[in-house]
């Protein structure tokens, strides 16, 4: 299956770049060099590449290089099934982040609509152990994936609490400001909820179809408390009978926002904050996987995959596993790693790449293949 894949990457005074031009092509990228060396930022310009902040949820200032940079840019070639497309994302002076797609400005959401990007950082290992906060954003990502449209309900609706819970800190009465701020929570909300529980059942589907060496997860949606509202009168009169209870606690105790992600590992009924390491990265690892199946069963085209030290956390068994069902998937994942010995059993399915830094300012070339693309 032909899934989406950059054939140019750019990066112009991004962290530790002043320039680096990358070229690929459709297969994997393996990135190799010591820690430190500027790999990660690699992988963060590509998911610039999607609606939101990176996956390091940096601030625009804090992505450009300094001292000698008023700002950065990403231009990338995307080949898509349809056509090739030409991206641009920068930000000048510290301002939010600019967008050209095909020479035309555009707006983030436009991205998520050409280009599917999913990841799995270091920092995601302790998802399942950690605050609900994570997994939500955690859910909320793969729900945007299959309908970008998710990212504005999100906005819509932590935009109306915010105003909502100003009103509450402040003891307001008014009810009318009350109810115009409750409706926007409720259709936003409720748009969401429904795009988590369209994104967990694409997603249940995908593991119950594939043929994979890694566990699979059984997926649920909790509330910390009672049940959220099925339809979007529901939560509005859920909302308007929660003001009093509200005012007490200071925000608002009714809405997507109190939705945890609830995982368990099938094949031993074990919850999966409940097990091991290993067992909960190799969760992880499935579900991206089944992120990506579905999106590929869903619009024809693999997304592209970023996998930051994942070879490191898994055995040799299950790197060649993880290796082959992503070549088998045809995704583009770039992929970290400090050595190229982590990406021996790629061989000549992947491009291989080298970061090296020298006074603080990274520098990546390709490394040698013996053969070319298969």
């Amino acid at each position: 299956m032909a899934g989406l894949f950059l054939s140019s990457l750019t990066l112009m005074n991004l962290r530790s770049y002043r320039r680096a031009e990358i070229a690929a092509d459709h297969r994997p990228v393996a990135i190799h060099g010591p820690n430190g060396a500027g790999k990660t930022n690699i992988l963060e310009a590509v998911s610039l590449l999607s609606p939101g902040r990176g996956f390091r949820r940096a601030s625009a200032a804090e992505i450009t290089r300094r001292p000698d940079a008023p700002g950065w840019k990403i231009r990338a070639d995307l080949q898509a099934p349809d056509r090739l497309h030409e991206l641009e994302t920068s930000s000048e002076g510290g301002a939010a982040r600019q967008v050209r797609i095909d020479e035309k400005t555009a707006n983030q959401i436009a991205l998520g609509r050409i280009a599917q990007v999913l990841w799995l950082l270091p920092s995601m290992d302790r998802l399942w152990i950690e605050g609900a906060d994570g997994r939500r954003r955690f859910l909320d990502r793969m729900a945007m994936s299959f309908d970008a449209g998710h990212a504005e309900a999100a906005l819509a609706y932590e935009k109306a609490m915010r105003e909502r819970n100003k009103l509450i800190r402040e003891q307001v009465r008014d009810t009318a400001w009350y109810a115009a701020l409750e409706a926007q929570m409720a259709s936003a909300g409720h748009q969401l909820h429904e795009g988590r529980q369209l994104a967990l059942a694409e997603v249940r589907s995908a593991q119950e179809q594939a043929e994979t060496a890694f566990p699979a997860a059984e997926l649920d949606l909790q509330q910390s408390e009672g049940e959220m509202p099925e339809t979007e009168t529901d939560l509005r009169e859920a909302l308007a009978e929660s003001r009093f209870r509200d005012m007490a606690a200071g925000r608002a105790l009714v809405g997507p926002h109190r939705t945890d992600l609830y995982g368990v590992y099938t094949a031993k009924g074990v919850p999966a904050r409940d097990c091991s390491t290993g067992e909960q990265k190799a969760l992880l690892v499935s579900l991206i996987l089944s992120n990506a199946r579905a999106l590929a069963a869903r619009t024809g085209a693999a997304p592209i995959l970023l996998l930051d030290e994942v070879a490191a956390h898994l055995d040799a068994g299950r790197r060649a596993a993880l290796f082959d069902e992503i070549c088998a998937l045809g995704a583009q994942a770039w992929m970290t790693g400090t050595g190229p010995e982590l990406f021996a059993e790629l061989g000549p399915r992947a491009r291989q790449l080298i970061v090296t830094e020298e006074d603080g300012t990274s520098r990546v070339e390709p490394a040698e293949e013996k053969d070319g693309p298969p």
